[in-house]
């Protein structure tokens, strides 16, 4: 079965809908996308238009999806194997260069392995992460000083400061775009800092309504400001908020390897759905590349 891509964000939305509805919490960042797509325009993501793609069977069932919005990674459903590894290779042959791939466990390592046969990329497991909902909310006790509050335009220099920071330190892809994030967040009233004594303390934002399900995220507490609740109030403002305003699921994403943020946001009442890897790739070093006088060999 082969994959089918397409440039046409119509055509795809309406092929994949039917897949992508019947589990629309495990196809947030499609969704999600798809959602931005729609409401700001094709260079959403940057100035390399996106690409889209389905698996579909001899039956005319679709039973796989992928999207890549540069600059971040290839996106993909669960897939088995042998699809995952299907779809590296008609990317790698189209010519389409690629950052990496965040699809389940077993589906991102079978791209990443045939990616790295195709292309010769260096391959390396960047993260893996969790799926969360959230069920009852349960806020902090004792709740830390200050409050919650929607942030505006005046806010906007501070909002890049400390998205730029949390990519550095998640090292994510899709910096490039990180100006354009802020202010298509700042047009829906997407983005909340939490307030102590009139400064600002943390960030929290959320993604546009799609599919009837929100996704909390990024959350961002300076360094020095941390360990003292601020996080995990700022939370449970943005997704009271989106419950408040009808959203049927809240869901957010945690890095597996950071033992305390999955532990705040299940004492906060998040509850797991499901895990995902993303993987990365970049170039191997140039050959002769070493520094000047320096014994390579």
């Amino acid at each position: 079965m082969p994959w089918f891509l397409s440039d046409s964000l119509t055509e795809y939305s309406a092929t994949v809908d039917g897949l992508l509805s019947r589990r629309p919490a495990q196809h947030t960042i499609l969704l999600g996308v798809i959602e931005t797509l729609r409401a700001t325009g094709p260079g959403a993501f940057g100035a390399i238009a996106p690409l889209f793609g389905w698996w579909q069977g001899p039956d005319g069932e679709v039973s796989g999806a992928f999207l890549h919005t540069p600059p971040y990674q290839v996106a993909l459903t669960s897939v088995p194997a042998p699809a995952a590894a299907a779809l590296a290779q008609a990317l790698a042959a189209r010519g389409r260069p690629l950052k990496g791939v965040n699809s389940d466990p077993v589906g991102a390592e079978a791209f990443a392995r045939a990616w790295h046969e195709q292309t010769g990329d260096v391959i390396d497991l960047h993260m893996r992460s969790r799926l969360y909902e959230l069920g009852g909310l349960r806020w902090p006790d004792p709740r830390p000083s200050g409050q919650g509050r929607v942030a505006g335009q005046a806010d906007r220099s501070l909002l890049i400061a400390w998205s730029e920071a949390f990519h550095q330190e998640v090292q994510s892809a899709g910096r490039e775009s990180l100006v354009s994030m802020v202010d298509d967040r700042l047009s829906y009233r997407g983005l909340t800092l939490w307030e102590d004594a009139g400064q600002p303390m943390s960030m929290a934002g959320l993604t546009r309504p799609a599919a009837g399900q929100v996704r909390v995220g990024p959350v961002y507490t300076p360094p020095g400001l941390r360990g003292k609740g601020y996080a995990g109030a700022l939370t449970c403002v943005v997704s009271q908020a989106a419950r408040d305003a009808g959203a049927g699921r809240v869901l957010l994403f945690t890095d597996l390897a950071n033992p305390t943020s999955n532990a705040l946001y299940q004492r906060l009442g998040y509850e797991p759905v499901e895990d995902r890897a993303v993987w990365s790739f970049h170039r191997p070093p140039a050959v002769g590349n070493s520094p000047a006088g320096e014994d390579a060999g």
